[in-house]
């Protein structure tokens, strides 16, 4: 087998899409900006794609596509392998709420019935939408004190700021950061020492958010470990086995 990548632009994805059921590729991974756009385009999706409506891992099986959606137990496993606690016991705020990664990060965390959820994106309108759909996993009250478990916030300082009291991790699901000169999604100044920061985004120097999370005195981790477990679950999803864990991880060292 190979695995190769390819740029596809946003207005060449359907045309991408339908040349594999001809050219005999096993699947294919998709990332940033197509995860959204491609869940309209397959023949059919496992049900965590469906309820996220994004997916970033196609098989192809008899020339039909199938849609699946591996960051969310990436990230799980990300933050057990990274932190050495369990998203169900952590309050969580997510920046960047209504992009694919964003969206299953969210329906992970309201699966694992987390403490709290605070949904941080531009577009407000989408981020309430995210919300009004996962209100139903957080109906039980579970966290001590006056703050909502889940709550849909604007991307502005004045409003993170009476959020990151009541907040364990905070996780930067926008592609903010994959430009060495990005500024970090949230002002250094609102980070903690108790602050768990976990930035999706990978590469081999140290995001603003990771730099400013240190001199914070908070713990915080870039996107690999993350990549390494949705890749490990591709992988299982092409072949139907045990994915070679370590070999993967050495090979993103």
């Amino acid at each position: 087998m190979q695995y190769a990548r390819f740029h596809i632009r946003s207005n060449e994805l359907r045309s991408a899409l339908r040349l594999l059921r001809d050219v005999n590729f096993f699947g294919v991974n998709l990332t940033v900006p197509h995860k959204i756009a491609a869940f309209a385009q397959i023949d059919e999706a496992d049900e965590f794609a469906r309820q996220i409506g994004a997916i970033n891992t196609i098989r192809v099986r008899d020339q039909k596509l199938r849609g699946f959606n591996t960051d969310g137990e990436g990230f799980l496993r990300a933050i057990r392998s990274e932190f050495s606690v369990d998203v169900r016991d952590l309050r969580v705020m997510i920046l960047g709420a209504g992009g694919g990664t964003g969206r299953a990060i969210a329906w992970q965390c309201a699966l694992e019935n987390c403490e709290r959820l605070v949904l941080v994106n531009r577009a407000l309108e989408k981020a309430n939408a995210l919300a009004e759909q996962l209100r139903p996993f957080f109906a039980e009250p579970r966290v001590l004190g006056p703050a909502a478990r889940l709550e849909a916030v604007p991307w502005d300082e004045s409003a993170m700021r009476t959020q990151v009291a009541d907040i364990d991790l905070i996780v930067n699901a926008a592609p903010l950061g994959m430009n060495p000169s990005d500024p970090a999604p949230i002002p250094a100044r609102l980070l903690a020492p108790h602050h768990i920061v976990f930035d999706c985004v990978y590469g081999s120097s140290k995001t603003a958010l990771i730099r400013a999370a240190e001199e914070a005195g908070a713990r915080g981790a870039n996107g690999l470990s993350m990549l390494l477990y949705q890749g490990a679950a591709a992988f299982s999803i092409w072949f139907e086995r045990e994915p070679p864990i370590e070999a993967m991880r050495k090979a993103l060292l």
